[in-house]
């Protein structure tokens, strides 16, 4: 399916995964908008969109909050007419056992990786139903289809996210709209590149999971792919 002129909403769009799908969808000659919560990131990627000849503006949106999901979508709408494509990539990772769980810690993740999908999804519905057509992409992780030791916000998060996930489709295919849900092992990302002992070159990059992506949303209009989509590596990253 052709993706010219459709217009994307990409959370967490300032760098890592959601730079990469923003990057990617741009090359397809799609209108973005990209969100998150600090601006001067947003603006680089707006311009590398720019550079390639896209076309992108930049919303400062904490997708937590109910009042700057709206207004995310009114300017995208103000802007553009249109919401075809949501990328609920936003998100943040907490690790600890269950038991050694800090209650605001637990609460910051499941409003950005939770929360935030949930109030995201529910704005563009509308718009979406009332055109009879539209796609939506959930990132969640490996953790989300399993369980890790030291995970137990981050990991319930994502999980929750997958069976929202299947909730949003099932209420809404009727209406042509179709939501994936992309599970990736470990990405390089500003927010993991750092941390000691992985093996670069034995793992994920934006660029794998923004390929998954546009070839999600380039299947035919009545191809669902129901389950969530687990991309990994061969090796593992935390061995050299």
């Amino acid at each position: 399916m052709n993706l010219a002129g459709k217009v994307a909403i990409i959370t967490g769009a300032g760098s890592g995964i959601g730079r990469g799908i923003a990057l990617a969808l741009a090359q397809e000659n799609v209108r973005i908008v990209v969100a998150g919560r600090r601006k001067t990131k947003l603006d680089e990627t707006v311009e590398l969109i720019h550079l390639q000849s896209g076309k992108a503006i930049a919303v400062a949106a904490d997708v937590s909050i109910e009042r700057d999901v709206e207004t995310l979508v009114q300017t995208t709408l103000n802007n553009y007419r249109q919401i075809d494509i949501l990328v609920n990539n936003a998100g943040i990772y907490a690790g600890n056992r269950v038991e050694n769980l800090d209650i605001k810690e637990w609460d910051q993740v499941m409003a950005i990786n939770l929360r935030g999908p949930m109030l995201m999804t529910r704005a563009v519905l509308p718009s979406m139903r009332s055109q009879k057509q539209g796609h939506i992409i959930n990132i969640s992780s490996e953790s989300g289809l399993d369980y890790y030791q030291d995970d137990g916000a981050y990991g319930t998060s994502k999980h929750a996210l997958n069976a929202l996930s299947e909730y949003t489709q099932r209420e809404n295919q009727s209406y042509n709209i179709r939501v994936n849900t992309i599970c990736p092992g470990m990405v390089v990302t500003e927010m993991t590149e750092n941390d000691a002992g992985l093996n670069h070159e034995r793992c994920l990059y934006p660029d794998d999971i923004a390929d998954l992506a546009i070839w999600l949303l380039t299947r035919r209009p009545n191809i669902k792919i129901g389950t969530p989509i687990l991309i990994q590596t061969m090796l593992n990253p935390w061995e050299s």
